[in-house]
């Protein structure tokens, strides 16, 4: 499948991109900078340049599915975290709509389900759940993916992928790329909301 991974550049959406192109798939990194595009074209794989603030729609030319993996990051305020993880999330579903994508992944977190009990980052928590409230909405086929604390060590390659209440607990980011790699291989979107923490289960028995 013809895969455009959004936030290509962050630390899950580069490994995604990767992990994609190992199971076969033809992954599309969208980055927002022409210096970023380099260390994707030396490994063979397709870039198109996106800039969630602007108009990004000809990145969905011939999409077969979409995962969005960008973020604000920690060090900006919540005005650039309403714009990139809510408003460019939302943007993003209703490009993939117009393209008519067969399945869009998004990463959102652990809390984005009940954002008044937010004890810190609560205007993070609200981006999340107003992005996932409007693909829930919009018809696509979709995989809400909450993952726990996200931490860099490098991933186990066993997960706990499961649905229901959340559980507080860490997650490598490698392991987050892992699973949604492993969702759009599996192509069986089922629109399902699963938390993700670290686990037991091996990636591939997951779904």
């Amino acid at each position: 499948m013809r895969v455009l991974v959004v936030g290509a550049n962050g630390q899950i959406g580069h490994q995604a991109v990767e992990k994609l192109k190992e199971k076969g798939h033809d992954p599309v990194a969208m980055v927002r900078k022409e210096e970023q595009v380099a260390q994707f074209k030396d490994k063979g794989i397709e870039t198109v340049l996106g800039d969630l603030e602007k108009d990004f729609s000809h990145a969905f030319e011939n999409v077969d599915a979409v995962v969005f993996a960008a973020g604000s990051g920690g060090s900006t305020g919540a005005d650039k975290t309403i714009i990139i993880d809510q408003e460019g999330a939302i943007e993003t579903v209703e490009n993939a709509k117009e393209a008519d994508v067969k399945h869009f992944v998004i990463v959102s977190s652990l809390g984005a389900d009940a954002p008044k009990k937010a004890e810190q980052a609560k205007h993070y928590m609200y981006a999340k759940h107003r992005a996932d409230q409007h693909l829930q909405a919009s018809g696509l086929n979709y995989t809400i993916v909450r993952p726990g604390m996200l931490q860099n060590e490098a991933g186990t390659g066993k997960v706990k992928l499961f649905e229901g209440d959340p559980e507080v607990a860490n997650v490598p980011r490698e392991d987050v790329a892992a699973v949604l790699a492993h969702i759009v291989d599996k192509n069986q979107p089922a629109n399902k909301i699963y938390n993700l923490i670290e686990g037991d289960t091996p990636i591939e028995e997951t779904i």
